[in-house]
């Protein structure tokens, strides 16, 4: 992986690969501004509805100023030139019909707007604004968080030991699901707002035979073994997000304060238990790295100079899927290998 060098520009790290949406291919549907553009946070309405209407994301390399609200454009990206700066305007909050929440960055370019979405942003689905925030603080790509737990999930060690994840070092020996003991080769951590795309999602105890509640980010994915699954998905062995686990009783959405999120890497990615529950590893390949914040992802890249593991190969749900298994018979969120 490439990694392009900033202009000059006091506090900037290494440019990052992100990827935007031009405002004109995101518009509001109905509303206070209906038929306009994105608009600026500050013009922008609560209760209107936003659509993605086609499908023109643009790469670009940007180089962040971790001491100001924005940052500079650097070689290689596909809007504006190297050097333009890039101001943070605000971060909206944005619902689909199926409660998933995207977190959506909105950037100003020097000829343009942009909207950098934390999550998937699907296309032409119908997504409700709830919330403006017009001072969201510096652009943090560490926000973009994907298997992390949060500070005092517990995981199972080679030895039979139970250890808080903020306790782990790299060295240790970690029980995994298809490898067996692995050495956890490194841990990342980052602390966040406990809000909106970023709550946690905590899976209460005994939910899914975990004798502790278990906290991760609503983006890690949980590992679940269902027989009746094959006719769906062609698969019994399944990843799903945790967010598309949340039913508001079981498995719950917290928010408030800040959350510390840890991350773990091995050699390969892995399935690892935490509080009992089997739940993916950090997957270390281009498209995570390039999102961390430098002083993280300058050391995976040390650790992993190829970059290149692969995925578990259990069948990653997105909603349509797992919406298709609740409708089966029988269904249960609970259903883990445990209780196969």
């Amino acid at each position: 992986m490439a990694a392009a060098s900033p202009p000059d520009m006091p506090g900037a790290s290494t440019a990052h690969a992100v990827t935007v949406i031009p405002a004109s291919a995101l518009r509001v549907l109905s509303g206070a501004n209906a038929g306009d553009q994105l608009p600026a946070p500050g013009d922008s309405i609560c209760g209107d509805y936003y659509r993605l209407e086609e499908d023109s994301a643009l790469t670009l390399m940007l180089a962040l100023d971790q001491t100001a609200e924005g940052g500079r454009l650097a070689p290689g990206s596909e809007a504006g030139q190297p050097g333009d700066a890039v101001q943070l305007e605000g971060r909206l909050s944005l619902m689909a019909p199926d409660g998933d929440l995207v977190e959506v960055l909105v950037l100003a370019l020097p000829a343009q707007r942009v909207a950098l979405p934390l999550s998937p942003l699907r296309l032409r689905l119908t997504y409700s604004l709830i919330a403006i925030d017009e001072a969201p603080g510096p652009i943090r790509l560490a926000d973009i968080v994907a298997g992390a737990f949060a500070r005092g999930t517990r995981i199972a060690m080679a030895d039979g030991r139970q250890v808080p994840v903020e306790d782990l070092q790299p060295g240790d020996t970690v029980i995994t699901r298809d490898h067996g003991a692995q050495a956890l080769r490194w841990k990342g951590d980052v602390t966040l707002r406990a809000e909106g795309g970023f709550a946690p999602v905590t899976v209460l105890p005994g939910v899914m035979g975990n004798p502790g509640a278990l906290s991760v980010s609503p983006h890690h994915r949980l590992f679940l073994y269902r027989r009746d699954a094959r006719a769906v998905t062609g698969a019994a062995e399944l990843l799903v997000q945790a967010r598309h686990l949340v039913d508001g009783q079981a498995i719950v959405r917290r928010e408030g304060g800040y959350v510390d999120y840890f991350s773990l890497v091995f050699d390969a990615h892995e399935v690892i238990y935490a509080e009992g529950v089997p739940c993916e590893s950090l997957m270390v390949c281009p498209s995570v790295v390039t999102r961390l914040p430098e002083d993280l992802a300058a050391p995976l890249r040390a650790a992993f100079p190829g970059l290149e593991q692969r995925a578990h190969p259990g069948a990653d749900l997105n909603p349509e899927i797992l919406s298709r298994l609740r409708d089966r018979p029988g269904y249960r969120a609970d259903r883990t290998p445990q209780s196969e």
